[in-house]
């Protein structure tokens, strides 16, 4: 895992060195996959930014082994319940496309290992927030969220 690390944050630094801010074209690219969730932001220069943030910590975190990871899933995936029943596919695409604008905004830092250390951890996050689901669905059914698959 730390040669993982080691390449994601490379291509972090590669980002910042450039002056690049990838959270503006996430957020363009997942509000075209998604319009009607645009209504859910009040306000998507805050959003945005904690949530790119969150989002690239969380897989640098998973890739370090850090535990703090989890309980911030956990937290995340239940205050999201006040946006109603978010669909998984929404989660995953979100992930995908971090890292997605991440690799076009890195250049010449981003390579296919870089790549694949940023694949493994996404697909780490995914599973994670799947987890959380479906134990917060099982510890508060009734106030858990609504699991749209």
């Amino acid at each position: 895992m730390a040669d993982d690390v080691a390449l994601m944050e490379a291509s972090l630094i590669a980002v910042a060195d450039a002056g690049i801010d990838v959270r503006l074209p996430l957020f363009e690219r997942f509000f075209a996959a998604f319009p009607e969730r645009r209504p859910s932001f009040i306000s998507v220069d805050a959003a945005s930014r904690r949530m790119t943030d969150e989002t690239l910590q969380m897989m640098v975190g998973l890739a370090s082994g850090e535990a703090w990871v989890w309980p911030l899933v956990a937290e995340l995936v239940f205050t999201h319940r006040s946006y109603g029943a978010l669909p998984i596919e929404e989660y995953d695409a979100f992930i995908d496309m971090t890292v997605a604008e991440l690799g076009a905004a890195a250049g010449e830092a981003w390579s296919d290992a870089t790549a694949a250390a940023w694949a493994r951890s996404a697909d780490a996050l995914k599973a994670m927030i799947r987890k959380a689901r479906a134990k917060w669905a099982g510890a508060m059914p009734a106030g858990a969220p609504q699991l749209a698959e």
